[in-house]
C-alpha cells in the first residue's frame, strides 16, 4: 500500500498535535504539513503535494470551506476530509458542495477519521453515519416538492447497475466483483453515466439515485 500523504489544517496546536500524533502510528500515513490558517493551508498544499488535506471549518482567517473551495479549484487532484466540532447540517451541505471527499465530527472515534482519510484516498466519498441520514433526508423533502417520473435518463440497464452500487458507497473493485466485471470497466460506466446526467459528486449521484428508485433509503 502506497503512503497517503496528510495536510493537517487546524488553528488549536494541541488538537493539531493530537491528529498528528493519533494518525502517525498508521503506516500508510505520513503528515507532510501543518497549518493553523486556511491561507497558509492553501500555500503549503502547493508546495508539500498533499493526497489528503484534513480540514477544520473554523480557522482565523477564512473558513474551512472558503479553503476547500480554492484549494480544489488550484489542486483538484488533493481530497479534503473535513474535521470539524460542526455537525449542523448547513456546513456539512455547503463543505460537501466546497469539494470535500469526507465530513467527520470531532466527537468521532479515532477510526472514522482514519477510514475518512483512506476512503477520500481511493476516490470515494465519507460520510459520518448521522450525517448521511441528513443528506437522505435533505433529498426526499426536495423530492416530495417534484414528484420525477421520467425514465431513468437514458442510461443503460449496466449503467443503472453501476449507478445503484455507487450510490450504496461500493468501490469500483467491490462493483467489478460484484457484476463480474474488471474496475476498469465499472470506471468507464461511471465516468458516462455521470457525464448522461451532468453529475459532478457522490452526493448528487446518491440523490439521485434514490429520486429515480435505484435505491432505498
Amino acid at each position: 500500500m502506497s503512503d497517503i500523504r496528510l495536510l493537517l489544517v487546524d488553528d488549536h496546536d494541541v488538537v493539531r498535535t493530537g491528529i498528528k500524533i493519533l494518525l502517525e502510528n498508521q503506516p500508510d500515513l505520513v503528515i507532510v504539513g501543518e497549518a493553523s490558517t486556511g491561507m497558509q493551508a492553501l500555500s503549503l498544499a502547493k508546495t508539500t503535494n498533499p493526497d489528503v488535506v484534513v480540514m477544520d471549518l473554523t480557522l482565523p482567517d477564512i473558513s474551512g470551506i472558503e479553503a476547500t473551495r480554492r484549494l480544489k479549484e488550484s489542486c483538484p487532484q488533493v481530497a479534503v476530509v473535513a474535521l470539524t466540532i460542526h455537525e449542523d447540517e448547513q456546513y456539512f451541505f455547503e463543505m460537501l458542495q466546497a469539494g470535500a471527499s469526507g465530513y467527520v465530527p470531532k466527537r468521532a472515534a479515532p477510526e472514522d477519521l482514519i477510514s475518512a482519510i483512506r476512503t477520500a484516498f481511493s476516490g470515494e466519498i465519507y460520510i459520518y453515519p448521522s450525517l448521511a441520514k441528513a443528506l437522505v433526508a435533505d433529498y426526499l423533502g426536495r423530492g416530495s416538492q417534484e414528484v420525477d417520473t421520467q425514465s431513468k435518463d437514458g442510461l443503460t440497464s449496466r449503467e443503472q447497475e453501476v449507478l445503484a452500487l455507487l450510490a450504496e458507497g461500493l468501490s469500483n473493485e467491490e462493483i467489478g466483483e460484484r457484476l463480474s466485471i474488471s474496475k476498469h470497466t465499472v470506471a468507464r460506466h461511471r465516468e458516462n453515466l455521470m457525464r448522461k446526467l451532468e453529475l459532478h459528486s457522490r452526493s448528487e449521484l446518491v440523490k439521485y439515485a434514490i429520486r429515480k428508485g435505484l435505491i432505498s433509503p
